[in-house]
């Protein structure tokens, strides 16, 4: 039975391998020592100093050497997640980077596909075509209307599922549940997940560890998404699984792959501990009316910093992260709220080599002492706590935000938790809650943030997010472009800033509590756009040579740790 499954997995899976593939080439490469070999190559070679090289090392010092034994296994689960996403973004790896020029190799990994993510997913191999929609996840030729339109009349099939892919067979369209799509995979992180847990000195860990693998096995996430909400005490953290829907841009529906390998700053998160607390005030206060602020937001959060130790999957594609706010589940957030991890090395690195440099080219000279690191970390930290506010759920009860939005969901929830957690930083410093940085340096490092994101393209959810914000911000008169003999800088104008920063938080709530579909996407695109003077000064800034992101240099040489042994599969 289990060889019947595989294989029909196998045909529905349209030529992606199913069994464990072949590490393909790290992503931590960099532009030196490239040889350039054709015209092709050295436009790829300039694509690739788009991003610099962050070695992704951590103190382990305060580990046991029980817990220091756990991080081969969990980097070795973590690995399998980049054999799945590779399959889920664009298909059979080997067949893509076999033949290829090291350039063209180096940049098809950090892309996962030969799709430029910081270009709107423009080829940059010559004869591949336009990206589809819903990458790997569907048919390519499939269409949004056709996909619901079967989803209608077969409920059964589970189309719209977060964890099925969508397969032709016999003309008709099927869900492929990713537990036995990816068994093989998914069943060896299983397998060293358990190991892991084995070894855990840290109950909660350990049990959240063995449901996390059983998840991978059963594609029922919310048990371990539970447990992983009653961790407190343990030193390191795993995120693993499929997680966000930033890959689908045919629906949303659909999860991607991914893992993170986190060491806890004890220190740092102690002093970010009891903002979560203040939730329910927040939410009481946002500027909507009371039917678009009537959840209420769990209060059993954790807010912690992190050092990254090892990234996969979709989260290693294209631009990096510097936070995470989970679980995406709509109903354990709302029992039991959401943990918001500050990922402390690649937000310093991000902040050292690439906001700071970009302030000096972008922002007024007499504005730009006021973009600290504090409060890009303030920034970003109160971003990842504002996506608890609001609504899940649409007004009228029909379903979720995210259900009604679809595609559209991600780009504006980024909106949302990056306009609202200004707004929670305008209320705290009122209310003396906040004292890192000034509310003006909030203001203007936050604006020099979204030319840094913006430069992540249009079919990032967090640029699409930015560039709708800088819009608004311009059309209100918070942000002022000004003529300078090197170029234009961007002003920042504070006495602007609050009713700027009020006016979009209450249109974005709204636009989400009435699940609108329609409306979403007639404001992503009025907004959602660049503009010459824009596009002048992101010239400036990548002639300036800033990198645009980081790839990481990471895995257990840089850890002095020896690889896991290989272990069979896990199954149920």
């Amino acid at each position: 039975m289990k060889h019947a499954v595989c294989l029909a997995a196998a045909v529905l899976l349209a030529g992606c391998e199913l069994s464990a593939q072949p590490e393909g080439p790290s992503p931590t490469a960099t532009t030196d020592g490239i040889e350039v070999a054709s015209a092709q190559d050295s436009t790829l070679r300039d694509l690739l100093g788009q991003y610099t090289t962050v070695r992704l090392d951590a103190d382990l010092s305060g580990l046991s050497d029980s817990t220091r034994a756990m991080l081969p296994h969990l980097v070795a689960a973590a690995r399998a997640m980049d054999d799945v996403f590779w399959m889920q973004a664009y298909g059979d790896r080997d067949s893509l980077l076999t033949g290829l020029s090291e350039a063209a190799r180096r940049y098809a990994a950090i892309n996962v596909g030969p799709w430029d993510r910081l270009d709107g997913n423009v080829p940059f191999l010559a004869g591949v075509g336009e990206k589809p929609a819903g990458a790997n996840l569907y048919p390519a030729d499939l269409s949004k209307d056709d996909l619901l339109a079967a989803a209608d009349l077969y409920p059964e099939r589970d189309l719209t599922g977060l964890y099925t892919l969508v397969r032709r067979v016999n003309g008709q369209l099927v869900g492929v549940p990713y537990r036995e799509a990816f068994a093989d995979e998914f069943g060896r992180a299983a397998a060293h997940l358990r190991a892991a847990a084995d070894l855990a000195q840290d109950s909660s860990l350990a049990r959240y560890l063995r449901l996390r693998a059983d998840a991978l096995l059963t594609d029922d996430y919310q048990p371990s998404d539970l447990a992983w909400m009653d961790m407190r005490t343990n030193p390191l953290d795993v995120i693993i699984g499929p997680i966000e829907t930033y890959e689908d841009g045919l629906a949303g529906y659909k999860a991607g792959a991914e893992a993170y390998v986190l060491v806890k700053d004890q220190a740092w998160s102690e002093r970010l501990a009891g903002y979560a607390e203040l939730l329910p005030a927040l939410q009481r206060g946002l500027p909507v009316p009371d039917a678009y602020k009537t959840e209420s937001p769990g209060t059993d959060a954790d807010l912690g910093a992190y050092d990254v130790v090892f990234v996969a999957g979709e989260a290693n594609a294209g631009s990096k992260t510097i936070a995470i706010n989970l679980p995406n589940d709509e109903a354990v957030q709302l029992q039991k709220g959401s943990r918001r991890l500050q990922l402390k090395n690649v937000m310093r690195v991000k902040f050292d080599r690439i906001l700071r440099p970009m302030a000096e080219v972008l922002i007024p000279e007499d504005q730009r002492e006021l973009v600290t690191f504090e409060a890009f970390f303030g920034n970003t930290m109160f971003h990842e706590v504002a996506h608890g506010l609001g609504v899940k759920t649409t007004i009228d009860g029909a379903g979720t935000v995210r259900e009604a939005l679809q595609d559209r969901a991600s780009a504006l929830e980024e909106g949302k938790a990056d306009v609202l957690g200004l707004y929670m930083v305008q209320q705290l410093i009122e209310r003396g809650e906040w004292d890192e940085a000034t509310l003006e340096e909030h203001y203007v490092t936050f604006v020099a943030s979204i030319f840094r994101s913006i430069r992540f393209g249009a079919a990032s959810a967090h640029g699409r997010a930015n560039l709708v914000r800088l819009n608004v911000f311009e059309e209100m008169g918070a942000v002022v472009p000004e003529s300078t003999p090197e170029g234009t800088v961007w002003r920042v104008v504070p006495e602007r800033m609050g009713a700027a920063v009020e006016a979009l938080a209450r249109q974005i709530l709204t636009l989400q509590g009435d699940g609108d579909y329609g409306a979403v996407d007639r404001f992503v695109r009025e907004y959602g756009r660049t503009t010459p003077t824009l596009t002048a000064s992101l010239d400036r800034v990548a002639e300036a040579g800033i990198p645009v992101d980081v790839v990481f240099e990471q895995g257990e040489a840089v850890l002095g740790l020896e690889p896991a042994d290989p272990l069979p599969p896990a199954t149920r």
